[in-house]
């Protein structure tokens, strides 16, 4: 009998990850089932998907909660498929809110879980860990201190290193690009990345359109490349950018982030996963982030950690600066790059932190790893 399993990714990294996953599953296990949530990569890997929730990411209490209708239908059809299925396994990417959640539901039902991208029990205080425990049959994490500290609770946990080693791999020299979309190869290139969610999207780069504004009335050698996430649409973009009403030089990149960072000498990026893209790619950046008031206050209670960059949280230190909420605003975002960008002290050394961060997060083929690993538990 072939082998079944459940795989659920919520959001655009998470979904790149579980499909690259599943891809060195099936090298193991050719004849594999996969079923379950996430997005355009995820089924082009082989799953089938029954929502894609990818298209649903929202940021913060207040917006979840709006949503709350939808994600529940989509969790009672998926338990519902999941009884009519019956997999031995079930493979958990990220997203805590749904996946911890569908993890109590799944033990009641006998169903190994495995865990990959462990949610930031580091950021939310340690309370999660008995439950993880409870629930979790194994943890792979991407991050050695995630090992320490699960190991501390006496638990099932491999350390595999970040998949987005194999992932980020730029496939045009700076030059080319710039050629090809009619840009100088000269002057500032400043990439603007506003994040992979529609609500983070139409916060953050009318704020980053605005700083860019700035940037170039202070230096006119600066032109902006725009990063556009694949969950996003273009027109959403579009009208973005044509109500900043901009007049300074840019290109909009789609499906080309990596070549566009790493053409860039700096860049303005989003809370997230895209930092840690940055961070490898080695490009001293800020980190913007700005979410609801309520979402706000409520974040503050919780939040246990003074960084929330994933590079800061990782580094263990701030290496690179935030300007979060209040702080998220044109004036300090420009000021602040533009006195990075002048400082070449200050840039070498971010250079050298961001090289020692990337060393951190082990060696290419973590997928791979963690494949071998969730093979021991299929058999």
């Amino acid at each position: 009998m072939p082998k079944k399993i459940l795989i659920v990714a919520g959001e655009a990294s998470g979904d790149q990850h579980a499909a690259h996953l599943l891809e060195e599953l099936k090298k193991i296990h050719p004849d594999l089932y996969a079923f379950g949530l996430g997005g355009e990569k995820l089924q082009k890997a082989g799953a089938e998907i029954t929502a894609d929730i990818t298209r649903l990411a929202v940021v913060g209490f207040v917006e979840i909660f709006k949503n709350y209708a939808t994600f529940r239908r989509i969790f009672l059809d998926l338990l519902k498929k999941t009884d009519e299925v019956r997999p031995e396994t079930a493979i958990l990417v990220d997203y805590p809110g749904f996946n911890l959640r569908l993890a109590g539901e799944l033990k009641k039902r006998g169903i190994k879980v495995i865990y990959f991208i462990s949610p930031q029990v580091w950021a939310w205080g340690k309370k999660r860990v008995d439950f993880i425990r409870t629930h979790v049959d194994l943890m792979l994490v991407l991050f050695k201190f995630e090992e320490i500290l699960y190991a501390d609770g006496r638990f099932n946990v491999k350390f595999v290193g970040h998949p987005l080693l194999d992932a980020i791999k730029p496939t045009k020299a700076p030059q080319q690009l710039m050629d090809e979309i009619g840009l100088r190869r000269t002057g500032r290139t400043i990439a603007l990345l506003p994040g992979s969610r529609m609500k983070e999207v139409t916060q953050l780069l009318p704020v980053m359109l605005k700083s860019a504004q700035r940037i170039f009335k202070k230096d006119p050698q600066a032109q902006f490349l725009i990063c556009r996430a694949p969950t996003i649409p273009r027109q959403v973009v579009k009208d973005l950018i044509d109500q900043a009403q901009i007049d300074f030089p840019y290109k909009v990149l789609e499906n080309e982030t990596y070549n566009g960072v790493a053409a860039s000498d700096f860049a303005i990026v989003a809370s997230g996963t895209a930092t840690l893209e940055t961070a490898i790619l080695n490009k001293p950046m800020v980190i913007v982030y700005k979410v609801s008031l309520a979402t706000w206050l409520l974040a503050k209670l919780f939040i246990k950690i003074p960084n929330i960059g994933l590079v800061n949280v990782v580094a263990g230190q701030r290496i690179v600066p935030e300007l979060v909420q209040f702080d998220a605003i044109p004036r300090k975002i420009a000021d602040t790059t533009l006195a990075i960008l002048g400082d070449k002290k200050q840039m070498e050394k971010t250079h050298a932190e961001l090289y020692a961060l990337k060393n951190t997060l082990g060696i290419p083929g973590a997928c791979r790893r963690a494949a071998e690993e969730i093979s021991k538990f299929l058999g």
